[in-house]
């Protein structure tokens, strides 16, 4: 699933950390990120964020039916 222009980081990783299955960023290069580990987080933000002030578009897996839900809900209701 496509996810674009998260401006509320900080409420993106809440809804990461509370999903119950695998969350995981497809990176450019295909790789695959782990975004329930703080160091995967760190490190996808630091590139994300290089000059941007809000995420402009993430490829996520969610592996759980209700995680899916969650991250739809979020971009629905509460990405501000």
């Amino acid at each position: 699933m496509k996810i674009n222009n998260i401006t509320n980081v900080e409420k993106f990783f809440e809804i990461v950390d509370s999903c119950k299955g695998r969350v995981e960023l497809v990176t450019a290069e295909g790789d695959t990120l782990n975004l329930k580990s703080k160091l995967s987080q760190y490190v996808s933000l630091a590139n994300i964020f290089s000059n941007e002030a809000a995420i402009p578009e993430l490829e996520i897996i969610a592996s759980n039916p209700e995680d899916i839900r969650k991250l739809m809900n979020f971009m629905m209701d509460g990405n501000e």
